[in-house]
């Protein structure tokens, strides 16, 4: 049964720069950003996303499957002193995360295909993603990176959350390197994925703040944008 204490609703919006200038004026008065931003108000994203040889992840996307999950690793500001292991499990719109920590030595170990110490983890979920890269063949597939520029808002748990500069590493099955290559995806340059969070309610003057009337709410998904490129 999905209850407010478990999931949160979360809605999805491409927007061009301009109404990303537009929204981001209007939401600071009242929006307070991230604690966890740098001095520029943002911070550097980079998720390695896990799918099988038959696209599993990517095609349950596509076909709009109602509920599905994926597992990613992520680490913030090229900083690897910090890397979870999340999965986040989408029903319609309502999402949920689920983490756990990682050293960097597990993370390397994963990456490098050394995953027998997965199964006596004690994280329930380090040992999920282990049976699962052996049952449903999951393997670390692509390396995406954003920049995000996040605000927050107590009432409601709101968290609104501008996304740009997202790239994607081309054919590549490492992700261990210094430098990855990779490809910048946006259709159009300066476009940028508004992303808003809440629980049971989205407050009202939020909701105002962001209507503008050129966008429209779209399932808009990185990993599936990312996927084009291999």
């Amino acid at each position: 049964m999905l209850t407010n204490e478990t999931y949160r609703h979360e809605l999805k919006y491409q927007i061009d720069h301009a109404d990303y200038l537009a929204i981001r004026q209007r939401l600071r008065p009242v929006m307070a950003p991230d604690e966890h931003v740098q001095k520029d108000g943002r911070y550097v994203i980079r998720s390695i996303y896990f799918d099988n040889f038959n696209d599993k992840v990517l095609r349950e996307k596509i076909n709009g499957v109602q509920k599905r999950e994926k597992f990613r690793i992520r680490y913030y500001n090229d900083d690897l002193s910090f890397i979870t292991l999340e999965k986040k499990i989408k029903y319609n719109s309502l999402c949920m995360k689920i983490d756990a920590v990682l050293s960097r030595q597990e993370y390397t170990a994963l990456l490098q295909g050394d995953t027998g110490w997965m199964l006596a983890h004690p994280s329930g979920l380090v040992q999920e993603l282990y049976c699962k890269m052996n049952s449903q063949q999951l393997r670390p597939r692509v390396l995406v990176s954003y920049v995000r520029e996040p605000y927050v808002y107590a009432p409601g748990n709101v968290r609104v959350t501008f996304d740009s500069q997202i790239r994607s590493t081309l054919f590549h099955k490492g992700f261990l390197e210094d430098a990855i290559p990779d490809v910048e995806v946006a259709d159009t340059p300066g476009d940028v994925v508004l992303e808003v969070k809440f629980d049971a309610f989205l407050p009202d003057i939020i909701q105002a703040l962001l209507q503008t009337e050129e966008i429209r709410q779209q399932a808009y998904s990185k990993y599936g944008a990312c996927r084009r490129f291999g």
